[in-house]
């Protein structure tokens, strides 16, 4: 495949159309003022069950990227995996342990991981009005991530864009439409329904891959904040890519990261950024299939505002 940007780059939003958009999305968001799980609401115990029966294969594919461990362009920062406890401590008489202890930033630009809805702090407020200074010292007192304790199982869906423009990823500041996602669907043979676990896939990794990292918090391609109404006509559980959904630079005037807006402060949609799709790519195309059951297992960090993530494919 060739690469280049996706054709057709659709206007930026000024502040008055970002801001119509976004009440718009919040006034269709159908739960009450009480709700604390937003878009998870969606997953009933039947789309659970129908979830299972996407299973034919019985095979299961991470969508989790490698924990970077170097600095880099994108990762000014990274994780840090050290070991306390190694061979050369061991006791040739008894019993030794291996051990070590990661710390890591959970929102970067490298790793994979999930956004809670605690997240996003917006006109200081966070979804459904909940106030931000409910984010304290001592971390999130509402909408942590412990709001998906129990896991979040439903139907996924990949969407893979670069395909549908025959190119092998998109460039940096391209920007995915809705008409993308529709013509991906009529292109792949799949819909994207109420309940499901929306995946679009730019290609970040493969380019990120093929020519190094470079500073993506400046240049990468996203979806456009208006794809947003798509994700909501559809009642879409959860929201990922390879990518971190928003496009830089960005597509709303005075806004970084509209989508990180939208999706988690205005629908209460849980966010993935910085997954990886190489493995679960061919599996898709070889079987002619791009739904399958996917499991998704944030840590129980009870007051977090996100948390490292690996969402299993089970197709």
């Amino acid at each position: 495949m060739a690469t280049s940007e996706n054709p057709g780059r659709p206007p930026a939003l000024d502040s008055a159309a970002f801001s119509a958009l976004y009440q718009r999305l919040r006034q269709a968001t159908p739960w009450g003022p009480d709700d604390r799980r937003g878009g998870l609401n969606y997953i009933t115990p039947d789309r659970v069950l129908a979830a299972a029966a996407e299973v034919r294969l019985g095979r299961t594919v991470t969508l989790e990227a490698p924990i970077e461990s170097q600095v880099a362009a994108d990762n000014p920062e990274p994780a840090r995996d050290e070991m306390t406890g190694t061979g050369d401590q061991a006791d040739p008489a008894g019993l030794t342990f291996a051990m070590d202890r990661l710390t890591m930033n959970v929102h970067g630009n490298a790793d994979s991981h999930i956004d809670a809805l605690c997240h996003v702090m917006y006109q200081a407020r966070l979804y459904n009005g909940v106030p931000a200074d409910t984010v304290t010292p001592a971390g999130a007192t509402q909408l942590s991530i412990e709001v998906a304790r129990n896991g979040i199982v439903g139907r996924g869906v990949l969407l893979d864009i670069p395909s549908l423009h025959d190119v092998a990823w998109l460039e940096p500041g391209s920007h995915v439409t809705a008409d993308d996602l529709t013509r991906a669907e009529a292109a792949q043979g799949v819909r994207v329904g109420e309940g499901d676990l929306l995946f679009v896939r730019v290609g970040h990794r493969e380019r990120r891959n093929a020519m190094g990292p470079w500073d993506s918090a400046a240049s990468r391609a996203g979806l456009h904040p208006t794809a947003m109404e798509f994700v909501a006509e559809r009642k879409v559980a959860a929201l990922g890519s390879d990518s971190n959904n928003d496009t830089s630079p960005s597509a709303a005037e005075g806004v970084d990261f509209p989508v990180h807006v939208l999706a988690i402060n205005a629908m209460g949609l849980h966010l993935l950024d910085w997954l990886q799709f190489d493995d679960l790519v061919p599996i898709c195309a070889e079987a002619g299939r791009w739904s399958f059951c996917c499991v998704i297992a944030p840590l129980r960090l009870v007051h977090g505002t996100g948390s490292p993530v690996n969402p299993i494919a089970i197709l």
